[in-house]
């Protein structure tokens, strides 16, 4: 009997060999097959339960996927990928509080973890009279939406320093009145009596969708140039191409110039063409336009944060959990109308949306 199940074991890496292949192969069907089999022969193993997860939540299976995760953390509660994509999965159902906790895992997972200070972690604890230190993680739009809860500390009575990406420390001083400092090479500052990282404060502070508020709270720190009149819309139809989801989220040419073409002033605000040298510049810019266009990247967060109008384009495939599903507000912005695809890929079902809207502004 014991070289039974010891079979069935060692079979366990050639079952899932098979299945990963169907995978990679595009055939999902047959790999959700080899995976739930696997599951089904070997409920102990977590690895087919996680991988059966995935395949279950990208065809719409949320409520099984969502017991494959948890059966997983319950076999392997270290198993930190799992947590974070639960997580993930739970924050796109707006279930914050428990999503938030569980996206702490990420920490634990390659090129995602914590600065090693010789200074104790902020759990909560009270902050009058303490100072702390906020360090930045992930890329420019999350620093941007996460930036508005560091005031909150100092609420408490902390003194606070706010460490962030080079480009968004001139903004961020300005609009939230804390210390900054750009996080390039060595960074200096004093032994503070603890530290956060910026992207768990929502935990921290036992954020959900009812307590957020998407008012602004950033502002241009120097006078824009002059645009001169009519309805002016910035448009922004790429993100960093160093995202590994970019491919879904920046618009391919066609419909870049589709979007080019819409019927309005249309200033670009791609890097390359504001010739802005930092954040400060961009919400200059954004401060003199009418309405900002824009794929899921930071300066849609940026023209958010300031209460521009902004419109955020959005993949069927890829979509950020921040967006939640089937929205087309968000909880993070008031300021903020969210397009979504019609299907994976349908960039021009979503501009015809688009021009619809812009068309119902008379500009």
């Amino acid at each position: 009997m014991g070289g039974g199940v010891t079979t069935e074991v060692n079979d366990l890496p050639a079952r899932l060999e098979a299945a990963r292949a169907a995978r990679e192969a595009g055939d999902l069907a047959l790999a959700e097959r080899l995976f739930r089999a696997a599951a089904e022969r070997l409920p102990d193993e977590p690895e087919p339960l996680h991988h059966l997860g995935g395949l279950l939540l990208g065809r719409g299976g949320r409520a099984e996927a969502e017991a494959c995760y948890r059966r997983v953390l319950a076999l392997a509660p270290g198993a930190d990928a799992t947590a974070r994509v639960l997580g993930v999965m739970l924050l796109e159902d707006g279930r914050y509080p428990e999503g938030f906790a569980l996206l702490e895992a990420r920490h634990f997972l390659p090129g995602m973890g914590k600065p090693a200070l010789p200074f104790p972690e902020w759990r909560g604890e009270p902050l009058a009279g303490k100072t702390i230190v906020v360090w930045p993680e992930q890329g420019f739009g999350d620093q941007i939406m996460f930036a508005r809860f560091a005031p909150r500390l100092r609420e408490m009575g902390a003194e606070v320093t706010l460490i962030c990406r080079p480009g968004l420390e001139r903004l961020f001083e300005a609009s939230l009145g804390l210390p900054t400092l750009a996080a390039a090479g060595a960074v200096e500052f004093p032994d503070p009596d603890y530290w956060v990282m910026l992207g768990d404060l929502p935990a921290r502070f036992g954020v959900t969708p009812q307590t957020l508020s998407g008012k602004p709270y950033l502002k241009a720190p120097l006078a824009g140039p002059d645009l001169g009149p009519g309805f002016k819309v910035g448009l922004k139809v790429r993100g960093n191409p160093a995202y590994l989801a970019d491919a879904h989220r920046s618009a391919p040419a066609e419909a870049a110039a589709a979007l080019a073409a819409l019927p309005a002033r249309i200033v670009s605000l791609e890097p390359e063409d504001t010739g802005a040298k930092d954040f400060a510049e961009t919400a200059a810019l954004v401060e003199r336009l009418d309405l900002v266009i824009s794929v899921d990247t930071s300066v849609a967060h940026l023209a958010a944060a300031m209460g521009k109008p902004t419109w955020i384009l959005l993949s069927a495939a890829k979509t950020d959990w921040r967006w939640m599903r089937d929205r087309a507000d968000s909880p993070w912005y008031e300021a903020v109308r969210l397009f979504r695809q019609p299907a994976p890929g349908d960039w021009m079902g979503l501009i015809a949306e688009v021009r619809q809207a812009l068309a119902g502004l008379n500009p």
